[in-house]
């Protein structure tokens, strides 16, 4: 496939990277409003550089669309992006509101073309195997899920990008942006959530209008409960950690790493298991450093976005799929604004 870059910021980065590892695959044009950097990009992979979108929209080439700006402008690329009939990969976050979020998804389908959110932990053969555990219902009743992110962000993170930390851009803070992807992860585990309390903060940084501090507990609709924190402000950052018990077993995953995975009923693959997947991941995953992450997930995704566009099926994260996290990170600033009044995330 052929791909359009929207947006050249960090993130972007990861998308070349990943993009050059698919066979047949290559990034034909980018598109960015400082010229400079559309260019440095475009030097920089070997395509075409746009700074006027209809321009790049008009590429005869382009084939699907990745677009690696601000959350809150989403929307803004992705729907004319959408009409004019290219693919979509958009990264984490979908958008900042569940409204956007399906305003996007109602528009792919509108137009017969594929979607799909940015969630690479996802692929990780960690989560992919604790979700086959999950479906195999191998954990038993499902009694307790929780979600751990403890990451750490300078202020100057927040200062040097101009969209950071704002509610207008970046929709939200430590979950908005960070949390995310392990909000996802327990969703996609333990299933749809039937009530959240929630309470956030501003403690550790200054100058910003979201929360970096958060704390959720949790209500899932089969009855099983569990919690959300995420936090920026927690040196050194530590690796986000996933826990999911049962009463025929339990698993903890931290990052990309099983550090414990055990159960009444062993299975003949578990020891293997244990010993594959239980190795330290080789990076810390944005822990500490936002650049510090690898690309393998986002290959394995574009690499599903691919064979779904091909077979004519849904990718792993599709609209809907990508907009559940959003919806359950909206219901906890419901929540956290009402004094941790119990809120019911929006049904997806």
């Amino acid at each position: 496939m052929k791909f359009g870059i929207v947006g050249t910021g960090m993130i972007a980065k990861i998308h070349a990277k990943a993009i050059s590892e698919i066979p047949e695959s290559k990034i034909v044009a980018c598109f960015d409003v400082v010229p400079e950097r559309a260019q440095h990009y475009a030097d920089s992979v070997g395509c075409r550089a746009y700074t006027d979108f209809r321009s790049f929209l008009d590429d005869p080439e382009v084939e699907i669309v990745n677009i690696c700006t601000p959350s809150g402008l989403h929307s803004d690329a992705a729907i004319p992006a959408a009409e004019s009939g290219r693919h979509l990969i958009i990264e984490k976050p979908l958008e900042i509101t569940v409204e956007r979020c399906m305003r996007i998804a109602e528009t792919a389908q509108r137009h017969h073309v594929t979607l799909s959110g940015i969630f690479p932990s996802r692929y990780s053969d960690a989560s992919q195997t604790i979700k086959r555990a999950c479906d195999a219902h191998r954990f038993g009743v499902l009694t307790q899920g929780s979600a751990y992110v403890k990451w750490w962000r300078d202020q100057k993170y927040y200062s040097q990008g101009g969209w950071k930390g704002t509610r207008a851009l970046d929709g939200g803070g430590a979950l908005m942006n960070q949390s995310i992807h392990a909000v996802d992860l327990l969703l996609w585990f333990m299933g749809p959530i039937k009530s959240i309390s929630a309470h956030t903060s501003t403690v550790g940084h200054t100058d910003i209008e979201v929360e970096d501090n958060a704390a959720a507990a949790i209500e899932f609709e089969s009855g099983a409960l569990g919690a959300i924190q995420g936090t920026t402000a927690a040196w050194p950052g530590f690796m986000k950690r996933l826990e999911i018990m049962g009463t025929q077993g339990s698993a903890i995953m931290d990052e990309d790493m099983l550090s414990f995975w055990q159960f009444i009923q062993e299975s003949s693959e578990d020891s293997s298991i244990r010993n594959r997947l239980s190795k330290s991941p080789s990076t810390s995953g944005g822990a500490a450093d936002p650049a510090a992450i690898g690309y393998e997930g986002h290959r394995r995704q574009i690499v599903d976005v691919i064979d779904a566009i091909e077979r004519g099926r849904a990718p792993l994260v599709d609209g809907i799929e990508a907009t559940k996290a959003v919806a359950c990170v909206e219901a906890i600033y419901k929540s956290a604004a009402q004094g941790g009044t119990p809120w019911r995330p929006t049904r997806i």
